[in-house]
């Protein structure tokens, strides 16, 4: 069974470590130098309002406007700790692209990892499959890309 205590430090603005969170930030980064996508990761506590996870990576996503990159490719892993939740949620060009199927087998991927107590892992391998996902409908231009969102790992309450 999963038990975020094991990853997470604590159930408050600590809920990675600052080794965790740098392993994020550098898959993140490696996943992104093959495309003009974007990717954040949002971890937090528990989803406020008993929402289900994908309405909350929804809301988060819109909310820090993610939804304004250029050519609407970002995508967001979002994660609730406590509640032992999580989703994928992506843009309209990238969903287009790929397809709900897609981000289903995305998140039993993130799902079997977690049940192993591989948090950080099944987040990084997550990162990477939807890395070469973007990568093959959004190739890199080295001319016109830039980084759009930060690569810092989001965290909630």
């Amino acid at each position: 069974m999963w038990n975020p205590l094991n990853l997470f430090k604590s159930k408050t603005d600590n809920l990675l470590s600052a080794s965790d969170k740098q392993q994020l930030v550098q898959a993140i980064q490696a996943a992104e130098q093959n495309t003009s996508g974007e990717i954040r990761v949002f971890v937090e506590t528990s989803i406020p309002k008993k929402q289900d996870a994908l309405q909350r990576a929804t809301e988060i996503f819109f909310k820090n406007k993610m939804n304004e990159t250029k050519d609407r490719n970002g995508v967001l892993v979002y994660v609730a700790v406590s509640d032992k939740k999580l989703a994928i949620y992506g843009d309209q060009q990238i969903h287009e692209k790929v397809g709900v199927e897609f981000w289903y087998q995305q998140v039993q991927e993130m799902t079997g990892h977690f049940k192993q107590a591989h948090y950080v892992d099944g987040m990084v391998a997550v990162i990477d499959a939807v890395g070469h996902a973007l990568k093959g409908h959004f190739p890199y231009d080295r001319v016109t890309d830039e980084n759009e969102l930060s690569d810092e790992i989001m965290m909630g309450k």
